[in-house]
């Protein structure tokens, strides 16, 4: 039987539970332990697919299709722990399926009531993440204690606590210790609030993971020990990292997390071994070479939009021994000032996905001129459209090329909506969503980084590449290089006269982590490596 982790957060949202809970996982790997890890999410969507960047950040797909928290993100790139559409629930989706319940009948007629039948329904979920293949399960409870949204999740992992017995459960509460400037002193009251929270509800934290920015003195720890019911020593501080969250596993290990969470748990583990992790963050603080990557998206004000992207770019860097430093282009500004001035200067160009016509003439602006001046370019999902577009009206004379997601009806529709999403009425969990093969042709960009001829990426999309406009296309020198199997969907293009410019209609960024990046945002960086040593 799994034993399980259960990590909580007070105070304040935001304070980077799932990045801990990847910390945690990533520790006890380390030391042979095999894990899952799971997000309950206590906002009422059903999925976050159909809520707003601005409001929540990326949508995370998963292997099989899921629309997740972004957080599970940072449990792949952590992590090897199977992510799937078990990985994350919402309020929304336990109550739908309480209801579905309750209209087959299956309750007998019972009066349906949020104890026992909602937590029932969240132990469940809980017990499907965690398989018998499993060491150890991590679940995260979203929100902050406190919230009336979460009190369900609260409920249920304190039912299994008291079920499975203490020895097999242990709960960490991230929480946040402030720093007064103008008084000069850490203030340990909102902690003792918070865990006073969690206890009402009945649950004893096991460790407090404490978010600060100054250093946590002796005297603090022993008071938050004393006040919180929690051994000096068990009280964690989790001090913002100076240059990466790939360093937090490393601070929580100097600080044995891991060993106390086995003793605990009363699990045999090995010993930890993490010196893949301080490559990196060596890597990190003194890297051989920098590069400047323009980014030209839509949603760059919240940073949180296009997480996956920074994190593989990052990535992308470490395996060139490189830092990659990031320059913003707001897309709507390439359409009022132009890309000369906005661009000018940048080893590398990078347009992602988005959806709406907001900002995508200045998309295709920038990449025309990425193409012109020779600069290496990367489009993923709707960058790659763009270049298409692009292409088509500038290269082929097609003047009205457009996609039928910003000109229904149009004379030259070369982006087009996928037969499969005719008739499709509801927007959420609808989309091409999940992992596809793609046949990659030999001897393109794409071969040369993949090494391979067949791929498996994720997708999340519902326009494709219109096979009316292949041949006029591709006898302009545009390349097709990537395919589904049965060769009707267009997956990667590429332009042969032109350094390194690669676009692809899925996400390789889902599929990135920092010890090992994906084959395409290394050869990115790499092109972007050489282009800034010539321009030098």
């Amino acid at each position: 039987m799994p034993k399980h982790i259960f990590v909580t957060g007070g105070v304040v949202s935001s304070l980077g539970k799932g990045l801990t809970s990847g910390a945690v996982g990533t520790l006890l790997e380390s030391r042979g332990l095999r894990v899952s890890i799971q997000k309950m999410d206590p906002y009422i969507n059903v999925d976050p697919g159909t809520m707003s960047p601005f409001q929540h950040g990326e949508v995370y797909v998963t292997t099989d299709g899921a629309e997740t928290d972004l957080d599970l993100g940072h449990y792949e790139r952590f992590t090897n722990a199977r992510i799937s559409r078990e990985s994350n629930y919402t309020t929304g989706r336990i109550y739908l399926n309480v209801i579905q319940k309750e209209r087959r009948g299956e309750y007998l007629g019972k009066t349906v009531q949020v104890v026992p039948h909602i937590t029932n329904e969240i132990k469940d979920a809980i017990r499907r993440a965690a398989s018998s293949d499993v060491d150890i399960a991590i679940t995260e409870i979203g929100g902050t204690v406190g919230d009336i949204e979460s009190l369900p999740f609260l409920e249920a992992i304190r039912q299994m606590g008291w079920e499975l017995g203490r020895d097999n459960v242990c709960y960490l509460h991230l929480t946040l210790i402030p720093f007064l400037r103008a008084s000069g002193e850490m203030k340990t009251k909102p902690t003792q609030h918070s865990v006073g929270k969690l206890r009402e509800i009945g649950i004893q934290p096991d460790f407090l993971l404490c978010r600060t920015e100054q250093h946590i003195g002796e005297e603090e720890r022993s008071k938050i020990g004393l006040f919180c019911n929690v051994p000096p020593s068990h009280v964690i501080e989790e001090k913002d990292v100076d240059t990466s969250i790939y360093e937090l596993p490393i601070v929580l290990a100097e600080q044995g997390l891991d060993e106390l969470v086995v003793q605990h748990l009363k699990v045999q583990s090995g010993k930890r071994d993490i010196s893949s992790w301080e490559k990196i963050v060596a890597i990190l603080k003194d890297p051989q070479r920098t590069v400047e990557i323009a980014v030209v998206g839509k949603y760059l004000e919240v940073h949180d939009s296009y997480k996956s992207m920074w994190e593989s770019l990052t990535h992308g860097g470490i395996a060139n021994s490189a830092k990659v430093r990031l320059r913003k282009v707001n897309a709507q500004e390439v359409e009022k000032s132009g890309p000369e001035k906005l661009l000018a200067g940048a080893h590398g160009l990078l347009v992602p996905g988005g959806f709406g016509e907001r900002g995508v003439e200045g998309k295709i602006a920038a990449i025309r001129y990425a193409r012109e001046k020779q600069l290496p370019f990367f489009g993923l999902c709707l960058g790659m459209q763009c270049a298409t577009i692009e292409y088509a009206r500038t290269i082929c004379g097609i003047k009205q090329a457009n996609s039928a997601e910003f000109a229904p009806g149009g004379p030259d529709s070369v982006i087009c909506l996928m037969d499969s999403q005719k008739h499709v009425v509801d927007k959420g969990g609808t989309m091409r969503l999940g992992s596809y093969p793609c046949h990659v042709s030999k001897g393109s960009r794409a071969w040369q980084a993949y090494g391979a001829e067949v791929v498996h990426e994720r997708h999340r999309h519902r326009f494709e590449f219109n096979n009316s406009y292949k041949d006029s296309l591709e006898k302009a020198g545009f390349r097709i290089s990537g395919t589904s199997p049965d060769g009707k969907l267009v997956e990667i293009i590429e332009l042969e006269d032109h350094p390194w410019f690669v676009a692809t209609q899925f996400h390789p960024e889902y599929q990135s982590k920092p010890t090992a990046a994906h084959p395409l945002f290394r050869a990115f960086v790499k092109a972007a490596l050489d282009h800034a040593e010539k321009s030098k």
